[in-house]
């Protein structure tokens, strides 16, 4: 004998307990059904975006007609990661108050001798405006004072003002934004996506102009940065604007059956600008 009676009959009463269980589960499913990938990239994204606990999300999954219990939405929340802050991010707060926001930044450009020339700009987040721009080979802070005056003459400061923390910002430069009635707000250390629309502009402005010509003196790249600003306001579309220009550019609709589209050209050829016009 290799096994005592007892352990046979162990195993006949597990065997027995196996065999009833497959009868009673064959052909259905048991517990809840499981939440489809779908569903659940909608939890997280509603998490995330929103900062909601489950009654939160699960009112709002059930304003979309979409069957799912507050317990399933909440056990699925514990496995996710949680923003860290509690108020709005610095991307909403941007966004809310965009009308009353204007930044200010610096770049710099080669010239064809290797010089570095300092462009400073003013620009409006509202409606993606450039106020003001200058070229400077050597910015002080006494110069780039003079340049927020130009920028905001009249009493015209927007509520806040955006910028870096490079030296030339110095309390002088800040004191000159205070006097103009802005806030002076500084963005955080290594941190240029908190002044994410002057960026972009920079990075519009080497892409559409400054990679394909080269910079002679100081006058040749104010006359080509001036003519790009006319382009920037009044030709070129955003998709921060709803794809419209700052300057908010009229639709213009075919003329006659006859008319043609014809390009403009813009910024030395550079880019056009597409118009109706009548056949001759």
């Amino acid at each position: 004998m290799f096994v005592k009676p007892d352990t046979v009959v162990r195993w006949h009463r597990a065997g027995f307990k196996i065999y009833w269980n497959w009868i009673s589960q064959r052909g259905r499913r048991t517990g809840r059904p499981a939440v489809g990938a779908e569903l659940r990239a909608l939890i997280r994204k509603m998490a995330t975006e929103n900062g909601w606990g489950a009654p939160r999300i699960h009112g709002e999954l059930k304003m979309l007609g979409l069957d799912i219990s507050e317990r399933t939405v909440s056990r699925y929340l514990r496995g996710l990661r949680r923003r860290p802050e509690a108020g709005p991010s610095w991307l909403t707060f941007l966004r809310n108050h965009r009308e009353v926001i204007a930044a200010m930044d610096l770049f710099v450009v080669c010239t064809a001798t290797f010089r570095l020339l300092y462009v400073l700009f003013v620009i409006r987040h509202g409606r993606r405006q450039i106020v003001h721009l200058n070229v400077a080979e050597h910015p002080t802070a006494a110069w780039v004072v003079q340049q927020i005056r130009e920028a905001f003459p009249y009493d015209t400061a927007p509520k806040y003002c955006i910028f870096d923390r490079d030296s030339i910002f110095c309390a002088e430069v800040v004191g000159a934004v205070k006097a103009a009635g802005a806030e002076p707000t500084r963005t955080a250390y290594r941190s240029p996506w908190q002044n994410g629309t002057a960026e972009r502009w920079i990075s519009s402005a080497r892409r559409d102009l400054l990679d394909h010509v080269i910079i002679l003196d100081e006058r040749h790249l104010l006359r080509l940065l001036r003519e790009y600003v006319r382009y920037h306001h009044d030709d070129r579309t955003h998709l921060g604007l709803g794809k419209d220009t700052p300057a908010r550019r009229a639709v213009e609709g075919r003329t006659s059956a006859g008319a043609k589209v014809v390009a403009l050209p813009r910024v030395g050829g550079l880019h056009h600008r597409y118009v109706w016009r009548a056949a001759v």
